[in-house]
């Protein structure tokens, strides 16, 4: 059982709640934990966030008791390598559609037989060395750290039941890539889309993976419903966004009132 399923039963089988952080904000992440959000997203594949900020990140994290995710762009082994290095809970990796990006995901992320990963026994991920028997340690962090494999194209769509059929890695949907694959951009609650993220589910739970996603607001009863069991459903720039936008307008609809009341005043002067 890996750490996003043991979290899950944990939470009563109920989806987990995340937030996405999209900088290197430590603020934020403790904002976060105390809000009572159960996860944190690190993005590497659009950000800008470094292996070292990621590796900080993790441990800022661990001490709230939030699982991580970090998001890579590919499956280099590079990428896969530096990422699981920073232990992690859950590696993810987008645009998956093929079994051969999965294979190479396992190769590099797990350590042998299940995978070739390279033995750097000093890591975040390792303990720093501190555990002295080299193999029960290695097969604890097989165990231990979720794979995640991200289904958001119209290619990988057709394919889900082969790529969910894979064992040892699990499913992430990415709502706004499946729209635009499917030609519904920015229409996450379009029919197709949809139908489309509900065989993905399907399929995952038929081999009994675990299955994550991220969306708005307006797709929250949607995802729920379907039993997924993490749900991101924040960020830190969408909550910077909104809420500066919100003061910004009340600011300003107080000012535009304060506005007319003078010039009322001004017009009843004699």
């Amino acid at each position: 059982m890996n750490r996003l399923q043991q979290a899950v039963q944990n939470n009563g089988g109920r989806t987990l709640l995340g937030a996405a952080l999209y900088f290197y904000d430590p603020i934020f992440l403790e904002i976060a934990a105390e809000l009572g959000y159960q996860a944190i997203w690190i993005e590497m594949e659009h950000g800008h966030i470094t292996f070292a900020e990621a590796a900080d990140l993790c441990r800022m994290a661990a001490g709230t008791g939030m699982l991580t995710m970090i998001r890579i762009p590919d499956t280099q082994r590079a990428n896969v390598l530096k990422a699981a290095e920073c232990g992690p809970d859950i590696l993810d990796v987008p645009m998956i559609e093929r079994p051969e990006q999965i294979h190479e995901l396992q190769k590099f992320a797990r350590f042998a037989p299940e995978g070739a990963r390279g033995v750097f026994s000093v890591s975040r991920a390792y303990h720093y060395g501190v555990p002295s028997d080299m193999v029960a340690t290695q097969q604890a962090i097989n165990a231990n750290l979720c794979l995640m494999a991200q289904i958001e194209t119209g290619s990988g769509l057709e394919r889900v039941e082969e790529l969910a059929a894979i064992p040892g890695v699990d499913l992430f949907i990415g709502p706004a890539d499946l729209a635009a694959s499917l030609g519904h951009t920015s229409h996450t609650s379009h029919p197709e889309v949809k139908a489309a993220a509900e065989r993905i589910v399907r399929a995952a739970r038929a081999q009994s993976k675990s299955i994550a996603t991220a969306c708005a607001p307006t797709d929250y009863a949607f995802w729920i419903e379907l039993g997924i069991d993490l749900l991101f459903c924040s960020n830190d720039i969408a909550c910077l966004r909104q809420a500066g936008g919100d003061n910004l307008s009340k600011a300003r609809a107080l000012l535009a009132q304060a506005t007319a009341s003078a010039h009322r005043h001004a017009e009843v002067k004699p």
